[in-house]
């Protein structure tokens, strides 16, 4: 087994609280399928049969998926408040090979095997997936008018090739000026900065990178502080080399913040970190300029078309219903209908080709559905008329009721006449008849959240 697989789904989805104070956030349903089953789908599909799935006893009771692969669920302690470097720590005894990891936010159609290649072909210690950094288009329910947070960008540098990754930064790390350290440029006087990209959250990782975690509790966040770590050390010398101790000596003196990725690179002596030694040669005529003076490499694929989303706002979550309709028949069985079989439609001729109903849900007459994804087992009376909205799964809709752009939430009723446009509805609200309500956020008081 050349890698084993890891998703992690332990996150609150604290960005998107009005949806995930009452779902959480691997189970949030994005074109009728949980959010976590689209890596583990993508995972499923280039021959993965295990995974390891990190998340919590909640999700882990409600977790119910139709895959082949053999899961392995941890769940993280309940009081636990944990980052994804704490996670990945928290499973190092079951890590035996080089390591894949995945966000459970992540819906791409990637081709996979764009960054496993990379890892592969250059020896890497990491190599990881950017896109195209993506605003969504679609208005967020309950939010016109408000300012939107303003998203810190990421610097990140790359060589002529566009695929070693040479700096990482983020603006909110930064004081007036962008530092990059001499040792770099000399060995890449030529590199381009890039600021309009995005960290998809799948990397794949060297075992000896789990190992030095495993030790290293310094470390929380893989995205926010490991990679950039790692991205730093390419141009660093071994901690022992630098100070003339051996590694023994090292090794006494050393607390947690002083722990060196090099002393984890396995199968090197200090002495072989000399370029003139090393047998790889990365492509380069020039052993010198290959080497880099380490033996931590970091690579990256940027994605340049195709589907990438992390859903991890309610404008993403939005966007990525929208778009996922065009992508569910590549990703399952091409005979499995937008509308399923198990629906009672009236009028099938007034669903749009681009909506998603799902299994036992009820359409009443003269019920128009545009341009949205309706969850299971709801029911939809007649002369309903739906546009643009995304609507969970057992949600009850009266005779007569307009919805526009709306969200509405598992086990909500919007009773007789209701007219909603630019509408958020939490889970089990319940709305009255005729009653009109334009851009605003009905949710339980236990699941208020400040916009």
């Amino acid at each position: 087994m050349e890698f084993q697989a890891v998703v992690m789904a332990a996150g609150g989805g604290s960005r998107m609280m009005d949806l995930t104070s009452s779902i959480p956030k691997p189970l949030l349903p994005v074109g009728n399928k949980p959010l976590i089953w689209y890596p583990l789908n993508l995972l499923e599909r280039i021959g993965f049969e295990e995974v390891i799935v990190v998340t919590t006893k909640e999700v882990q009771k409600m977790l119910n998926l139709d895959t082949k692969m053999k899961l392995d669920i941890v769940c993280i302690p309940d009081d636990a408040d944990m980052g994804t470097a704490d996670s990945l720590r928290h499973i190092h005894q079951k890590i035996k090979t080089d390591v894949l990891v995945l966000s459970c936010d992540l819906i791409t159609d990637v081709a996979l095997h764009e960054v496993v290649d990379l890892f592969r072909a250059h020896d890497a210690t990491l190599s990881m997936l950017m896109k195209k950094a993506h605003e969504p288009t679609e208005m967020v329910p309950g939010q016109k008018g408000k300012r939107k947070p303003v998203e810190q960008r990421d610097f990140i540098g790359v060589d002529d090739t566009g695929k070693r990754l040479l700096f990482m930064a983020n603006e909110a790390d930064l004081d007036e000026e962008l530092v990059i350290k001499r040792s770099l440029l000399q060995k890449h006087p030529r590199m381009h900065i890039r600021t309009g990209l995005a960290d998809a959250h799948l990397y794949c990782l060297k075992k000896y990178v789990v190992d030095f975690l495993a030790e290293n509790r310094s470390l929380t966040s893989i995205r926010s502080e490991l990679i950039p770590y790692l991205v730093r050390k390419q141009f660093s010398s071994p901690a022992s080399l630098r100070q003339g101790q051996d590694y023994k000596e090292q090794d006494q003196k050393k607390d947690q913040k002083s722990l060196d990725i090099y002393s984890y690179v396995k199968g090197d002596s200090l002495v072989e970190f000399a370029p003139d030694k090393s047998c790889w040669n990365g492509h380069s005529p020039d052993p010198n300029e290959a080497f880099h003076g380490g033996k931590v490499r970091c690579y990256v694929h940027i994605m340049k078309e195709g589907l990438c989303y992390r859903v991890n706002t309610l404008g993403l979550y939005i966007e990525a219903n929208r778009q996922v309709p065009k992508l569910l028949p590549a990703l399952v069985c091409p005979e499995e209908p937008l509308v399923h079989m198990s629906a009672q439609v009236t009028d099938r001729g007034l669903v749009g080709s681009d909506s998603i109903i799902g299994s036992s849900t009820q359409v009443g007459e003269k019920t128009s559905i545009k341009h949205s994804v309706i969850g299971s087992t709801c029911t939809i009376k007649d002369r309903v008329k739906i546009t643009n909205c995304i609507i969970m799964n057992s949600v009850t809709i009266e005779e007569g009721c307009s919805l526009q752009s709306c969200l509405i939430c598992h086990n909500a009723v919007i009773e007789k006449g209701a007219d909603l446009r630019d509408c958020l509805i939490g889970s089990s609200q319940h709305l009255e008849p005729r009653s009109k309500h334009v851009n605003e956020v009905i949710v339980g008081s236990e699941q208020l959240m400040e916009i």
